[in-house]
């Protein structure tokens, strides 16, 4: 087929965009630390709760930063926030390795959360924004879900290479491979395409911050989409975390937990992979997604065998589906100048809910085991289906009653 002159630089920039946001997503992922690196605490002497607090100092500094970056990213270059985002996180793996102590952990959470929110929200409201501006919003779900699976893949990537790099060179190996490949996502961020003009300034960020919290308030259905996101998103977000002692428990040598996190996360990968797919998924759809991915990660996780997890992959792979499918909703309901804002917004309940899962966990896990700690952690899940399906009915239930 001939493009005309008009399409040709539209369909090129889809090209470049999406090309540069798969890349990004694999840099972003590709980290040797994620498998180890709660094996990384445990060694140097930290309890559950020590590193679940871990996680809520890096979930917290998102509370803190995530809806001031979003309001940021919607007045000044989203880009070269993506560029920052890297760095700071290549920093906080630095310091782990280098000085491996509570507090370097700590500091480094820190930098590690600092990075996620200066990139949370910007690369949802660049992508969504450039493929609008070259017709192509609808590719918006199928675009993400195949970022998102090759992050996964990259995660994957890694954790088949966590094993022997540790085995050759330790926890400094896997730490230097890191950074290096936190600099090269850096690298590769420069190459996004933006067209929409920033103004940067105090007033025009707070009057993002202003605009976009008003959309929220005014719209039923955006507030509903905002809600939706950290309810689907936020406790198997935290789960994630937890995974490498959900694998150690069922009784398999440490060389042996990240060959298991691989099985759990191709699950996750093919959710991502469907989302193209689902995007048409209804309400009532959407419910039953939720609690059947519930189901199986409580049986999974529960019954502490390695060919159980098989069901936790699955469980994964329904919830990773879900959230892509709750942010291309998001996106399709919120205006072009407070995109970041309002994806931001979502995103701290996704980190509320986060820091809320790390507590819990940490309380029933100390107690009951970590396979017993997430099934009880598919609650909220059951509870949101339940939401979902009674929201379903009342609307079928309306619109019979309308003449």
């Amino acid at each position: 087929m001939t493009l005309t002159p008009e399409r040709a630089p539209k369909t090129a920039g889809v090209r470049r965009l999406t090309r540069t946001l798969y890349a990004s997503a694999f840099c972003d992922e590709f980290v040797l630390l994620y498998p180890v690196y709660a094996l990384l605490f445990s060694d140097t002497g930290l309890s559950v709760w020590q590193m679940s607090s871990l996680f809520a100092l890096w979930s917290l500094t998102g509370v803190l930063l995530e809806v001031p970056s979003g309001a940021w990213a919607d007045a000044v270059s989203r880009r070269l926030l993506l560029v920052l985002a890297p760095l700071l996180t290549a920093a906080g793996f630095a310091l782990w390795v280098l000085v491996p102590s509570y507090g370097a952990f700590a500091l480094g959470f820190v930098l590690w959360g600092a990075g996620g929110a200066l990139g949370s929200g910007a690369l949802e409201a660049l992508v969504y924004d450039e493929l609008d501006r070259a017709g192509a919003a609808d590719r918006y779900a199928r675009v993400m879900g195949r970022a998102r699976a090759i992050g996964i893949a990259a995660t994957m990537a890694a954790m088949g290479l966590a094993g022997p790099v540790f085995a050759w060179g330790g926890y400094d190996a896997v730490g230097a491979a890191s950074v290096l490949v936190c600099l090269a996502g850096a690298a590769v961020a420069t190459r996004f395409p933006e067209h929409r003009t920033p103004s940067a300034g105090g007033e025009r960020w707070t009057a993002s911050l202003r605009a976009g919290l008003a959309e929220a308030r005014g719209d039923r259905s955006v507030r509903g989409a905002l809600l939706l996101v950290p309810a689907v998103t936020a406790v198997w977000g935290a789960l994630d975390e937890y995974t490498p002692l959900l694998a150690e428990d069922t009784g398999v040598a440490q060389e042996t937990v990240p060959w298991l996190l691989l099985v759990i996360w191709a699950g996750a990968t093919a959710g991502s992979l469907l989302a193209g797919l689902a995007e048409r998924l209804t309400t009532t759809g959407f419910a039953v997604l939720i609690a059947g991915s519930a189901l199986a990660l409580a049986v999974g996780a529960a019954a502490g065998t390695p060919v159980a997890l098989l069901l936790v992959a699955l469980a994964f792979g329904g919830f990773q589906l879900a959230t892509v499918l709750a942010d291309a909703r998001l996106q399709r309901r919120i205006d072009d100048t407070g995109r970041a804002t309002l994806t931001s917004v979502a995103g701290l309940g996704t980190e509320l809910g986060t820091l809320a899962t790390y507590g819990a966990y940490a309380a029933t896990a100390s107690v009951t085991g970590h396979g017993t700690a997430f099934a009880w952690a598919t609650v909220p899940y059951l509870l949101t289906a339940l939401l979902l399906a009674g929201a379903a009915r009342t609307t079928a239930a309306a619109a019979r009653a309308r003449p």
